[in-house]
């Protein structure tokens, strides 16, 4: 099963037939919404959308409840998850209606849970690709053969917000050479290598931050041109999802293996049932 996580605009104008919510509860609180699970086109395959800020957009970034929301799409049993994201572009060359697939992100966020595991165990996971290598060149060709425009590779930085970015701020990451900003892809990227799920993201450029000459970036702005890059995106995502082999796997799929650095022994019963679908092939 493919889960595709990303704003209410784009599941309504996915192909989706005979749809039904799903009721899933985690350890970790319930999703920002019931996940949708539906066949998509003709295809017989399962996707399951799940709206990142809830069906209203009441959840800010930092207050998301990103952890039950990639453990619900676990429990539904969903392999691969494609995401979108809103960003501001740290790049002349980078307008806005821009789509970037991401290779890279940098953690500039300070109030959210960044792991499953923070009680009676502790996993190292390795983090140096944050993004599936393989799922992200998948989205790529999937945007090319749909004529989108896209940009192969760059590096995210995630901040807090739901502030933007000062002038200081945005200066200082591009001189890092940082691409693009947003406010979503931290902690759903270092979740979903927990949960060993392939996981790549189709980010749509909204603006120019506030680094550029002239440019504030603004709610209607940022509304207007994620509109505009809706029809890309949706067109690269059912592409992605038509193409994918229905066999795919690999190495996000066996994350955790070695990364377990507590005695199962001394991980309490009740930490390991709770995270039993996660990691309990490792215990």
């Amino acid at each position: 099963m493919i889960g595709f996580i990303g704003g209410s605009g784009i599941y309504e104008a996915l192909p989706l037939a005979n749809t039904r919510e799903a009721d899933v509860t985690t350890p970790f609180g319930d999703p920002s919404a019931p996940p949708v699970v539906g066949e998509f086109a003709d295809t017989g395959r399962e996707v399951a959308f799940l709206p990142r800020h809830g069906r209203h957009h009441q959840y800010s970034p930092t207050n998301l409840p990103y952890r039950a929301n990639v453990y619900a799409l676990k429990e539904l049993g969903v392999t691969h998850v494609i995401a979108s994201n809103a960003v501001g572009s740290l790049r002349e060359d980078l307008p806005p209606r821009t789509l970037v697939v991401p290779d890279q992100a940098y953690d500039r966020t300070k109030h959210r849970p960044l792991t499953f595991y923070d009680d009676g165990i502790v996993v190292h996971q390795p983090f140096a690709e944050p993004y599936c290598r393989e799922l992200s060149a998948h989205l790529v060709e999937a945007a090319r053969a749909v004529d989108a425009d896209v940009v192969d590779g760059g590096t995210y930085v995630c901040i807090e917000g739901p502030q933007f970015s000062t002038i200081a701020e945005s200066e200082f990451y591009r001189t890092q050479g940082w691409d693009v900003v947003g406010m979503t892809t931290i902690p759903e990227a270092k979740l979903a290598r927990e949960a060993e799920l392939a996981y790549a993201t189709i980010t749509g450029v909204t603006d120019y931050d506030v680094w550029k000459e002239g440019s504030q970036v603004t709610l209607e702005e940022v509304l207007a041109n994620a509109a505009a890059n809706e029809d890309a995106i949706k067109r690269t995502v059912e592409r992605a999802i038509e193409t994918l082999p229905a066999d795919h796997t690999c190495d996000c799929h066996t994350a955790l293996a070695g990364t377990v650095n507590t005695p199962t022994e001394a991980i309490p019963d009740a930490t390991r049932e709770r995270l039993d679908p996660l990691v309990g092939d490792y215990l």
